[in-house]
């Protein structure tokens, strides 16, 4: 039996897994690490703690499965975005990795903003409809302006699967879906873009190699091999960004098809042949998985809505979760399955943390309207999951303004687990729904492009049809058309209306 070893580097965990070339998962590890946060803004973590994390997971899985570590014929990561790593000229870390959560370079990015407009300039370079703090360009203009000793001893500037990759192999290579939301590489010319590099006061010599995802890069240097527990033999992979896995990971291999991902967050990727760049700025561009392949691809807000409602009005259905030995999660679904759809008039505006993707509003808040006497506990949860999936079809609108299709969608993340609320998406978007097998699915698609990164598969493509398998299909419900297309023109309305209200503190 061959095997295949991923590696899911995340923001608050590291989660190794073991398949076999059929996608079937033979064990998993989740190894937590604690974010520090040195300032209000700031958020870091020491290079070594990845390192740990990984390797203390990759034992507890050769523990539980046995396998042996000759059969283990590739790796492959995949990767939080947007961390950026200090390495001198002896390959060691020079200060603490900045997470991508890091927000301190705000007056950076406004700097940025200004010598590089996105809606002039560097939109149709990098895809980003705006220069943020947290792009490791602007981490970097941070460290020039404010930790000048760590900015003059800077031989690498690397991302985490970058980081990662070195530290197995001892090559410094890069891939595009990462890179692509560094604001120093351009998604045209697959090349470092030269004018920001010369204003951040770098140059492309202290950036790695580019490959495209799903490349071998080397095998494990024996050290390390010894290290790890596992063979020299094992080759090392370029991975994706975690979305592009996760996309991947659920078979989103082609244009016309669209995942999401609603976890704490709520994750978009619609695969594209070429870049498409939205006039009004509301859709970035992404590079993929998939030689001279994009995604349109955003973020917004997801579950972590839900969570707000269970961890504060639903103590009682996690008390009974808790004696029924299930997931709190499906109590509160039950409940939400006798409520009409519309929840009886109930509308909801999920922005507690802001409205992002198509919106760009952090002003905006959370907002329950139209309710009355006979709503109960259910409906409020029913118009959450209701509300996430209108934020879904405000993004499907934008797409499909775009001239991008939406065929079908993909769902993956901790909200596919829930059979009502991907009916409720199915019946909102009009859309099809597939869950898959796999509920690890970043985890799955790092496997896919290891896989065919080694020859077990000539192409993304063919692997994720061996490896993904199809749980569940989920078909729109006609009759909850015109209830949802009423609801959701409610919301749009709702919305827009509130909008100068959201400006008032």
């Amino acid at each position: 039996m061959e095997y295949i070893l991923t590696l899911d580097a995340g923001t608050t965990a590291s989660k190794i897994a073991l398949f076999n070339t059929k996608g079937e998962l033979q064990g998993i590890s989740t190894k937590e690490y604690t974010l520090l946060t040195p300032t209000a803004l700031a958020v870091e973590l020491p290079a070594e703690t990845f390192w740990k994390a990984f390797k203390e997971g990759v034992s507890e899985v050769l523990e539980q499965t046995k396998a042996n570590p000759e059969d283990i014929k590739a790796l492959g990561i995949s990767a939080q975005g947007e961390t950026l790593f200090f390495i001198d000229k002896n390959g060691n870390p020079l200060r603490n990795a900045i997470i991508w959560l890091d927000n301190r370079a705000q007056e950076e990015a406004d700097i940025l903003s200004e010598k590089f407009d996105p809606d002039q300039h560097s939109f149709k370079i990098s895809g980003q409809v705006k220069i943020v703090p947290t792009w490791p360009a602007s981490k970097i203009l941070w460290i020039k302006r404010n930790e000048k000793n760590i900015f003059d001893k800077v031989s690498k500037y690397l991302l985490i699967e970058d980081y990662l990759i070195y530290r197995m192999t001892g090559e410094l290579v890069a891939e595009g879906s990462l890179l692509c939301s560094t604001l120093y590489w351009n998604i045209i010319t697959k090349k470092y873009w030269d004018e920001m590099l010369d204003h951040l006061g770098i140059t492309a010599d202290q950036l790695p190699e580019i490959k495209e995802s799903g490349e071998p890069v080397g095998e494990l240097k024996p050290e390390v091999a010894k290290e790890l527990g596992l063979s020299p033999k094992t080759m090392v992979t370029t991975g994706a960004l975690d979305q592009v896995c996760g996309a991947i990971g659920v078979g989103n291999v082609e244009p016309g098809m669209f995942s999401e991902n609603t976890g704490a967050a709520l994750a978009i990727c619609a695969v594209l042949k070429k870049p498409i760049f939205d006039k009004q700025g509301r859709m970035p561009i992404h590079y993929y998985g998939i030689p001279d392949t994009y995604m349109a691809h955003t973020f917004t807000t997801g579950g972590m809505v839900l969570r707000w409602f269970r961890d504060n009005f639903a103590k009682e259905e996690m008390s009974v979760a808790e004696l029924l030995e299930t997931d709190p999660y499906n109590v509160i679904g039950d409940e939400v399955a006798k409520v009409p759809p519309g929840s009886d008039g109930l509308v909801m505006l999920p922005h507690l943390q802001g409205a992002m993707a198509p919106e760009a509003n952090p002003k905006a808040k959370g907002v329950f309207f139209g309710f009355t006497l006979k709503h109960t506990k259910a409906h409020f949860a029913r118009a959450i999951m209701e509300a996430i999936a209108f934020i879904v079809r405000r993004n499907i609108d934008v797409l499909e303004d775009m001239k991008i299709p939406v065929k079908e969608i993909r769902v993956l993340g901790g909200g596919a687990r829930s059979a009502v609320w991907n009916q409720i998406k199915a019946d909102i978007t009009r859309k099809t729904v597939y869950q898959t097998e796999m509920e690890e699915a970043a985890s799955l698609g790092a496997a896919i492009l290891a896989g065919k990164a080694v020859g077990i598969y000539k192409d993304v493509r063919e692997a994720a049809s061996k490896m993904v398998g199809i749980k569940r299909k989920y078909e729109p419900n006609t009759k909850n058309f015109e209830v949802y297309g009423k609801a959701y023109q409610k919301y749009v309305k709702l919305y827009e209306d509130l909008c100068d209200l959201f400006e008032v503190d």
